[in-house]
């Protein structure tokens, strides 16, 4: 699933706001722009320079733009919520407020978290470390999944088979490190020198507050980072993982048994609590071949720091204080977060991603109107026949290909705000009285409900993301566009607002998402959602060519001394920002407002629509984060998110009159035009 990965915002529900609005408030303020800048030279400076002086990084955070502020909003509004219902002594048992409640207070308790200290997952510690044989290994491996006390070596799913998608597969994947990626591993920069020495300082402060000496907790370290080291040295890198065909592996059960004995891959499935299938899809066979040897040589003792590593950083973010610090210290290296997030707003993260569906009801129906939804249900169609207007108009794609692509279009399905049947989570115990205890239960009800998915017929109905989460996704196997109702507010989005702020901002989220679906890894899945090639071999040339070209472009951004974007692992993205910005345009062209002159503030329409995508993606971000963006997230930094597309728009020249000798000028024949 791709995401549109947003940052946050501060701001206000559709009611405050719009109260604000008539007190004269504005959708695009001019006094947040820099207008002593030339729109030509920086872009950025000029859309929103003063608003970026004015707001520097909380110290809570790690960045400050439009997505935090909206995550900033409805995380308030979700803790209205929650403390709403976790003091509610009329709920009934089993209700939705209750069991929604109940967790929340059970996390909110620190006194209790306090006293716990580390013995909730004791005894999880003690058994990783009675393994005795390879077998112990795996079984406790797989114990380890199954329950939600660690995810050790590899990745294992339940999904829809890419080239078969109305069938739900296994899937192994590459795995096993607890850094954020192989590089930090494996290179020798100094950056990457400074997290490797705050890593092994995490985990000895964890080792020690597990009851280790100190002598005891270095030589885990040790021999947690030589065994992850090997397992990085033999991972695809971030931007092999983007080919959707390289990590496309179906291996016969029988022959996974016989090329990797070590995994004995039948007994290893039955402790996963599956009936073994008679195939598997693996994501890196270089790397399960690695991971197999590895099994075979390492001995036993290593094996169990191992095991006992996973289950201190899987539980330490939900223990006592200690543990929780210590998280947060190594974290800080590579974010540079200032201070600690707030226990209220973890907790009421936590809940959204534990029980999002309950507790989506209950947002739902306190911040999202029904003309949000109709609006969206406009903005969405108004897209997608831009989308096919362009699509007919390329001039480097022949008809037979145009055919095609208008067909996988024609089929896009849209999902807006919530699911239409609600998650009930069956089965699931919570109480008010164990936060860790709830936690277990969550990870245990949500493996089970993962597996028993396996042989089923595919729920389209999933969502995905929950109702208050502030992104968006583009699922090529089941061709749909999400955006759920968090991100349908301010300055996304208002129902009040002008089209040409509206296309702007969400019009563009629209078209990015749809852009997905023909972005590098997209395009190579066909109307049905199945890896299969629809295109002719001299269009898909000529696409990688205009691809190649735009690679180019985000590889000459320098984000920080001497690291640059990089172009490749970026490439869907950058690709979903021109393909949906133009596609913006194109829809916003059909408004009355975009076929006028009338002038707001002193700007165009065009002006207008601009600016506002510009306003959505200023933002800044402390340093630490922007070097672990630019390893490790497949999304550009903001601010040549902002520059990025327009600088290949011949309107966005137009409107702002940017001429040759300004920074940002492109020639026309250099302008990519790709969707």
């Amino acid at each position: 699933m791709r995401a549109l990965a947003l940052s946050m915002i501060v701001l206000v529900s559709f009611a405050s706001f719009a109260q604000k609005e008539k007190s004269g408030v504005r959708y695009l303020d001019p006094a947040d722009m820099d207008v002593t800048a030339k729109a030509g030279d920086d872009f950025r400076q000029y859309s929103g320079g003063t608003w970026i002086q004015k707001n520097p990084v909380p110290p809570k955070y790690t960045s400050w733009g439009a997505f935090t502020i909206v995550r900033d909003f409805n995380i308030k509004a979700v803790r209205e919520i929650l403390n709403e219902v976790s003091t509610d002594k009329t709920a009934a048992a089993g209700s939705v407020r209750r069991r929604v409640g109940d967790f929340y207070a059970a996390g909110m308790d620190s006194l209790a978290v306090e006293k716990a200290g580390f013995e909730p997952a004791r005894p999880d510690y003690i058994r990783a470390a009675s393994v005795k044989t390879t077998a112990d290994v795996l079984a406790e491996m797989a114990y380890q999944r199954s329950h939600g006390t660690g995810s050790p070596l590899f990745g294992f799913s339940v999904q829809q088979d890419r080239k078969f998608p109305k069938v739900m597969m296994m899937n192994v994947s590459q795995g096993g490190i607890s850094m954020a990626d192989r590089d930090y591993y494996l290179k020798n920069d100094d950056r990457s020198k400074k997290i490797r020495a705050a890593f092994n300082t995490y985990m000895v402060s964890l080792f020690m507050l597990a009851g280790e000496t100190e002598a005891t907790a270095k030589s885990r370290a040790e021999s947690v980072f030589a065994l992850e080291k090997m397992l990085a040295a033999a991972q695809m890198s971030r931007v092999e993982m983007r080919d959707p065909y390289k990590t496309y592996n179906k291996y016969a059960v029988n022959d996974l048994v016989k090329n990797m004995p070590a995994f004995d891959w039948k007994t290893t499935l039955q402790k996963l609590e599956v009936q073994p299938p008679d195939s598997l899809l693996v994501n890196s066979p270089k790397f399960f071949s690695k991971a197999d040897s590895l099994l075979r040589a390492t001995p036993i003792s290593e094996w169990q720091t191992y095991l006992q590593w996973n289950v201190l950083r899987t539980s330490a973010p939900f223990l006592s204080s200690p543990f929780v610090n210590a998280t947060f210290k190594y974290n800080q290296v590579s974010s540079g977060q200032k201070v600690p997030t707030p226990r209220w707003q973890r907790m009421s993260n936590l809940t959204d991603n534990t029980i999002g569906e309950l507790l989506g009801q209950l947002y739902v129906e306190k911040h999202f109107k029904p003309a949000a939804k109709a609006r969206m249900d406009e903005m969405v169609k108004n897209l997608v026949k831009a989308f096919e207007i362009r699509i007919k108009g390329l001039t480097w794609m022949s008809d037979a290909t145009k055919e095609k692509a208008l067909a996988k279009l024609a089929t896009f399905t849209p999902k807006i705000g919530y699911r239409v049947k609600w998650e009930t989570y069956d089965g699931l115990e919570l109480t008010g009285a164990s936060f860790y205890q709830n936690l277990r239960n969550a990870s245990r009800w949500g493996y089970l409900d993962m597996i028993a998915r396996y042989g089923k017929p595919v729920d389209k109905t999933r969502f995905g993301m929950t109702p208050p989460t502030v992104n968006a996704s583009y699922n090529a196997v089941n061709n749909e566009i999400t955006f759920p109702a968090g991100i349908l507010q301010y300055p996304f989005f208002h129902p009040d607002a002008d089209d040409a702020f509206n296309y702007g901002g969400i019009g563009a989220v629209i078209g990015h998402e749809i852009s997905h679906g023909f972005d590098d890894s997209g395009s190579q899945y066909d109307k049905d959602g199945a890896l299969r090639n629809w295109w002719t071999p001299e269009d898909r040339s000529k696409f990688d060519a205009l691809a190649k070209r735009l690679g180019e472009q985000f590889d000459g951004y320098t984000v920080l001394d001497t690291l640059h974007v990089n172009g490749k692992l970026t490439m869907g993205e950058n690709i979903g920002d021109l393909g949906g910005l133009n596609a913006a345009y194109e829809a916003f062209k059909m408004t009355p407002q975009g076929k006028s002159d009338k002038k707001i503030d002193g700007f165009t329409g065009d002006q207008r629509f601009f600016l506002a995508w510009a306003q959505v993606w200023r933002a800044n971000m402390l340093p630490d984060s922007r070097a672990q963006q630019v390893i490790t997230d497949p999304h550009s930094p903001a601010e040549y998110r902002i520059i990025g597309p327009v600088v290949n728009m011949d309107a966005w020249y137009k409107a702002f009159n940017v001429q040759p000798g300004d920074k940002l000028y492109k020639k026309p024949e250099d302008r990519i035009k790709i969707w």
